[in-house]
């Protein structure tokens, strides 16, 4: 841009919610003004239909300031949006429209894309109480995820079969219990995981070296994600998590108590509680059922269209947690560093 020049861009709401962002916007606001970001409500969205969270940056090419005007269209159509830019942004209240004068400092460390945050340093996060790892990737849910109908078909013999669960629909309540199984087992829906981890070709039963054949005649040792494993039927391993995270989908993000002892694929995340104490486990599920930990997740998650959200390991790490309710039930980080960020 020329000196004095303005720019009005709109990009997905993930350019301002993911890893990077804190960076990439670190570098615009030094080098650049942000003078105001246009955001939408979910019954907003200028692309009514498709999946995703759109914002209007506003940007010139002068000195940075410390503030910025940060809006959010409540209705579409209308014409109070373009009302607002023709007056530099000035005005304080428009009907449709909230209006914040936001500090940079502030907007930029809860998110471009997020409401104003008045307290945005938070004591505690989740990684202080729990680690976070992604699902178990296949490479070929239809080779390695089966029903049991499937098992019993090959003939797989127990050792060589984890319990799994692999979409979030598949977990809609709050816990996945042994009964939840057996439901989706009803269902003809897969819940058994063929790892042969440990095992040696020649060690094992004749049904299974049968099946693992069968897998190289369809090519799965040449698939991106297999090929580089070795053997290629070595499947990642996973402790089942005490917690499941289901973190895409059109109900809200949640967290799930693994009662069956199971072990997810990609469409959740794993969350290990750094302590094995029962009692600190209880108290840690109490933490993360709690309507403000939940509320939470929009910090730091990734906004797609209808009010649904993304959130990555280390994002959810980041998920922070309310210190009041730490006091209230009890719960100490078995880490003693604490950070501010």
């Amino acid at each position: 841009m020329a000196k004095g020049g303005r720019l009005a861009f709109i990009m997905p709401a993930d350019t301002c919610e993911g890893v990077f962002a804190n960076k990439l916007w670190s570098w615009i606001s030094k080098n650049f003004r942000i003078d105001g970001v246009v955001t939408f409500d979910s019954k907003a969205t200028p692309f009514p239909g498709v999946d995703t969270n759109v914002i209007v940056f506003l940007i010139s090419n002068k000195k940075p300031k410390n503030k910025i005007k940060w809006v959010r269209c409540l209705v579409p159509g209308g014409t109070e949006l373009l009302h607002l830019l023709q007056n530099d942004l000035k005005s304080k209240s428009i009907k449709n429209l909230e209006i914040y004068e936001r500090k940079l400092e502030e907007a930029l460390s809860v998110g471009l894309s997020r409401l104003p945050l008045n307290e945005y340093v938070f004591k505690y996060r989740l990684t202080h109480f729990a680690r976070v790892m992604r699902g178990v990737a296949t490479g070929a849910n239809d080779f390695f995820f089966l029903t049991q109908k499937r098992v019993e078909e090959i003939g797989l013999p127990p050792e060589l079969l984890v319990r799994a669960v692999g979409r979030t629909r598949d977990a809609m309540e709050d816990s996945i219990t042994l009964a939840t199984l057996t439901n989706l087992e009803q269902k003809g829906r897969p819940t058994f995981l063929f790892s042969p981890l440990h095992c040696q070709l020649e060690d094992m039963s004749s049904a299974a070296r049968a099946y693992l054949l069968e897998g190289e005649r369809m090519g799965l040792a040449k698939r991106a994600l297999i090929s580089t494993r070795k053997p290629w039927y070595k499947m990642e391993s996973r402790n089942a998590p005490p917690f499941l995270f289901a973190y895409l989908g059109r109900r809200n993000a949640r967290f799930i108590k693994n009662e069956a002892g199971v072990v997810p694929l990609t469409g959740f995340l794993c969350v290990y509680p750094l302590s094995d104490d029962e009692k600190y486990i209880q108290k840690l599920w109490q933490i993360l059922q709690h309507p403000k930990i939940v509320a939470n997740l929009s910090l730091v998650g990734k906004s797609y269209g209808s009010g649904a959200i993304k959130v990555e390991p280390r994002s959810l790490e980041r998920l922070p947690i309310d210190a009041d309710l730490v006091k209230k039930i009890g719960i100490r980080p078995p880490k003693q560093e604490l950070f501010n960020t």
